[in-house]
């Protein structure tokens, strides 16, 4: 990529828009300079990007191709612009010409692509892949609309679409001339050809036109740009001139509108049948475009036999979401390609590897087989067939295991089980921190480790350091490179250089400085945003996530109220002034999830406007949490909550970004934790509560009683009192049905269990953060520890020890 001047970033800003809006510069709005901004930056990717496709397609390296339902990328300016080494230039560019960066970086908005922790992973992941200079690439949808907008009215969160795409996106190219055909429903018939083989007719299927729009991944500081390619569901276009009746005709429209659904919204509510067809659909499209593609590719590139394919291609399965890709490709393989089922078995089974998400057994997708049957019939006919051979091999092989048949096959109870789907045709299963592999393997997947033990692996999350802290947090970011020098951009786990300084007063006295701008900044955030002014000073205790029971936002809201409890009784007493900040979107239907958001800021409301605590407490919900909203939120962070019930949390990536840019740790011995508390050592994190094992214990000889918590400890019956009674809430019955869930399931999370030593660990907290330079030190020796957590490192050890490419 040419080097520019901040002349001549300016001239060319000046330029674009006069050509682009016909306007002058002056006459020029903040949303027209970033598409300004957005077009020259793309104009500068684009020779690099077209480089890289010429460079994958003469040398053919093995590629890796990550199939994924969710893509959290977040603003992409700001990130290309620094990828690219164009950052400051345009700074200095847009504050010559009297604009205010931050102000048109803010312009873009997030693309709705994701949810939470899943999707960004993936973004991080092909960040990595490119920084790294791997030939990797991104498979997802072009939803129209992101999960939803978020707004809280009379303090219940109400969900507005996110149509992120009614203004152009200007990171994406139509490639309308490379769309496939995808096809749904109708009837199969197997017909035996001359030569004995078996052919593949469809009849009365439902054609879908996948068109791909691509968007550029740009590497750190290298010159390598990969691709997203997102598909959109479009209709087949005819042109047939049809004198149809007017029934016909809207038959035509309802028709066309279902098709246009399959990419309408991310994570469409499937508590309903219709729903469930629906999210079956896309991802049935999402791996049936992409293989189409992957395979025309090789086809047209590397000119060999698809037997080879497994030394040219690696798909990684992101969450059993794309489980699908493995029967399509056996149908590809056998009914296109004219492969018997024991090579294509073979092929398939070397190009797959699968990531497992989740450890609770209830996430792990399950689809009706009446449902597969009718919207994708052939596929359904080669998993029964995969499922045959599968518990036939148990029988033979594995006579030791012939009772856990029904717990292990693929279509059971009249589900298909797409985890169990995902294991057996993959050629690696790995977990996401080393507890969550280690549970996966000795509870809930212990059987398939028996099975194959080889293809179980543990490849810990990361995060990308460059946004997550040289982006989001240039202040820290500079004050690391004087300190240490800039190797640790490229190579993070040179942070580890700053522990050489925990015991340098000025150093930590910058770091204080540093953490407290970024605070202030944050308080100015808060206060436009939602009117509530935060003391500066006080602690910024965050917790920001997807709001679920295990991840236990209500075990924090009732510290909170137990801390008002408490001042309420005693003015006077000591405490160390607190702001809680939330942030979190609960699923439209998680009724519980949306009664505890209520909850939140039913408190926030009471603990806000009231005078006798004299601002010691605040609690803040900030609407709409997204990759934007975390970038202000993090640099900003005190103390980190990583507060899910022990063995729930598969590995988390909020607590990595957040350690990066300095916050201290309060967490149960739970997911990417533990590593964390490794590496900095027990007197630099917060760790309360039971442990995996003790709660597996409990689950398995139901010795729990929450009732007996309830009545012995004061504190907790006076704050589910509080519930029962309306003491908290504008109406008697507005949160019984939380007093009524936790006691009448027995706790099932363990928030009872857990608050006792949740409280004490609280006070902990409290207590050493008025030890300033003692806590910046504990601040310095987690940013040093941080690089280990950098999706670098994760993505080298994919490519080694899973994917088998190398670096181009």
């Amino acid at each position: 990529m040419t080097k520019w001047t901040v002349d001549e970033f300016v001239q060319a800003i000046i330029s674009k828009t006069e050509t682009q809006y016909g306007k002058t510069i002056e006459n020029a709005s903040i949303n027209e300079v970033y598409y300004v901004v957005s077009a020259i930056v793309n104009e500068e990717i684009k020779g690099s990007w077209l480089q890289t496709k010429e460079s994958y397609r003469e040398k053919q390296p093995k590629q890796i191709y990550y199939l994924s339902l969710e893509f959290l990328l977040g603003g992409l300016l700001e990130s290309n612009l620094l990828n690219s080494g164009m950052s400051k230039i345009c700074n200095e560019a847009l504050i010559k010409l009297g604009f205010d960066p931050a102000e048109v970086y803010r312009e873009e908005h997030d693309p709705g692509l994701g949810n939470g922790g899943l999707g960004r992973l993936a973004a991080c992941f092909l960040d990595s892949m490119a920084s790294l200079a791997y030939p990797g690439h991104g498979y997802g949808i072009r939803y129209r609309y992101g999960m939803f907008e978020q707004r809280f009215i009379n303090g219940y969160q109400t969900e507005l679409p996110d149509y992120w795409l009614k203004n152009p996106y200007p990171w994406e190219t139509r490639k309308a001339d490379e769309a496939v055909k995808v096809q749904f429903g109708g009837t199969v018939h197997m017909m035996k050809r001359n030569d004995g083989t078996l052919e593949c007719k469809y009849e009365n299927t439902d054609m879908v036109h996948a068109v791909p729009y691509d968007v550029p991944i740009v590497g750190y500081d290298n010159q390598v740009v990969n691709t997203l390619r997102l598909w959109s569901a479009e209709p087949v276009t005819s042109n047939e001139h049809s004198n149809s009746d007017e029934s016909q005709y809207y038959r035509k429209l309802d028709h066309n509108h279902s098709i246009e659904q399959i990419s309408g919204i991310l994570y469409p509510d499937d508590s309903s049948e219709d729903g469930k067809r629906l999210r079956i659909k896309q991802q049935y499209f999402l791996v049936a475009a992409s293989l189409r593609k992957i395979v025309n590719d090789y086809k047209k590139n590397v000119r060999q036999s698809l037997t080879h394919l497994p030394d040219k291609v690696v798909i990684q399965i992101n969450d059993t979401h794309p489980s699908l890709a493995i029967p399509e490709l056996m149908r590809m393989l056998m009914d296109d390609e004219g492969f018997g089922w024991d090579n294509a078995w073979k092929i398939t089974t070397k190009v797959f590897a699968y990531t497992n998400h989740t450890i609770m057994s209830e996430a792990l997708e399950k689809w009706p087989i009446d449902m597969i049957k009718s919207l994708v019939p052939r596929l359904y006919m080669i998993i029964d067939e995969i499922n045959e051979r599968f518990c036939q091999g148990i029988w033979f092989d594995h006579p030791e295991l012939r009772d856990n048949i029904p717990a292990m096959a693929v279509i059971a109870d009249d589900q298909i089980h797409m985890a169990r789907l995902a294991i057996v045709g993959s050629f690696s299963v790995n977990g996401v921190a080393k507890l969550h592999t280690e549970i996966l393997k000795t509870q809930e997947m212990k059987d398939f480790y028996y099975m194959y033990p080889n293809r179980f692996n543990n490849k810990t999350n990361g995060i990308t350091h460059r946004r997550w802290l040289l982006m989001a947090n240039p202040r820290l970011s500079g004050l690391i490179t004087e300190t240490i020098g800039p190797r640790w951009l490229k190579r993070p786990r040179e942070l580890t250089h700053l522990l050489r300084y925990i015991k340098d007063r000025p150093l930590l006295e910058k770091l204080g400085q540093i953490k407290q701008e970024n605070k202030r900044e944050l308080a100015d955030y808060i206060h436009k945003s939602t009117g509530i002014i935060v003391d500066d000073q006080s602690i910024f205790d965050v917790q920001i996530k997807r709001l679920h029971e295990y991840k236990r936002q209500l075990l924090n809201i009732f510290h909170v109220i137990y801390l008002y409890n408490e001042l309420k009784e005693n003015p006077q007493l000591e405490i160390t002034p607190r702001t809680f900040i939330f942030g979190a979107k609960a699923a439209p239907s998680y009724y519980f999830a949306k009664e505890v958001i209520k909850l939140i800021n039913t408190v926030a409301s009471i603990v806000n406007h009231d005078r006798s605590i004299k601002d010691k407490l605040k609690v803040v919900f900030l609407e709409n949490y997204n990759v934007s909203l975390a970038e202000k939120i993090i640099p900003a962070a005190d103390l980190s909550e990583q507060i899910s019930t022990a063995g729930k949390e598969a590995s988390g990536t909020g607590n990595m970004k957040m350690m990066m840019n300095g916050a201290l740790t309060i967490g149960t011995l739970d997911g990417a934790n533990i590593e964390i508390k490794n590496l900095v050592g027990d007197p630099n994190i917060f760790i309360f509560g039971l442990r995996a094992e003790e709660v597996y214990n409990f689950y398995q000889n139901g010795e729990y009683v929450a009732n007996e918590i309830y009545q012995n400890d004061e504190r907790v019956s006076q704050i589910l009192h509080q519930l029962r009674d309306g003491i908290i809430g504008e109406q008697e019955l507005e949160f019984k049905d939380i007093y009524y869930h936790i006691l009448s399931t027995n706790d099932p999370y363990f928030i009872l269990k857990d608050f006792d030593s949740y409280v004490e660990t609280q006070q902990l907290v409290d207590q050493a953060y008025r030890h300033s330079n003692k806590w910046l030190s504990k601040s310095l020796v987690n940013i040093a520890h941080s690089g280990r957590f950098s999706s670098d490192r994760t993505i080298q050890e994919y490519a080694t020890g899973i994917w088998k490419i190398e670096k181009q």
